[in-house]
């Protein structure tokens, strides 16, 4: 007989918990997506944010493509959770065939360190701004775009900082 929703006693996580300050880097790292999503969002439903979008007939494609983008980052970022969360060493019981199933660390350090560098690749070259790209911003409005995709370049890093903690929490 199958039982979804119960751990078995082997998939019990015996990691001993992260530590606060651990916890907080990965809700901070949680965080890092949502003020550029949040600026994405107001510039895919019109509200004027200072890039040219003259010519794409907002709201449209272009809307819920800045839409789904900003969901999609943020769903990413929150997944950094699961390496602080139980959800993230066991299986959480209400998926069928896997629920209650201890996850080996592997399969989560390995797709979050490969997340961390994909992410330190496309934002650390944006560090200076995004002044001179087409159609980009000017003068303040220009500053308050930059502002809120700065935290994405502390999402790698503190990405690789939480997965190295789970790692080593993992071993022991």
């Amino acid at each position: 007989m199958v039982t979804f929703g119960t751990p078995t006693a082997a998939a019990v996580s015996e990691n001993k918990p992260p530590a606060r300050w651990v916890v907080r880097v990965a809700h901070l790292a949680a965080l890092t997506a949502a003020p550029s999503g949040i600026w994405r969002i107001a510039m895919g439903v019109g509200i004027p944010v200072g890039f040219n979008t003259t010519g794409w007939d907002i709201p449209s494609w272009f809307s819920a493509m800045c839409i789904a983008m900003s969901l999609g980052t943020e769903g990413l970022t929150l997944l950094t959770l699961g390496l602080v969360k139980p959800w993230g060493e066991v299986v959480p019981g209400w998926i069928p065939l896997i629920g209650g199933k201890r996850v080996a660390p592997l399969a989560a350090v390995i797709p979050a360190l490969l997340g961390a560098a994909v992410v330190m690749l496309l934002t650390i070259p944006r560090a200076g701004g995004f002044g001179g790209a087409q159609g980009a911003p000017t003068g303040p409005a220009l500053v308050v775009m930059d502002t809120c995709y700065a935290p994405l370049l502390l999402w790698g890093p503190l990405l690789v900082v939480v997965t190295i903690s789970y790692y080593l929490r993992c071993l022991n």
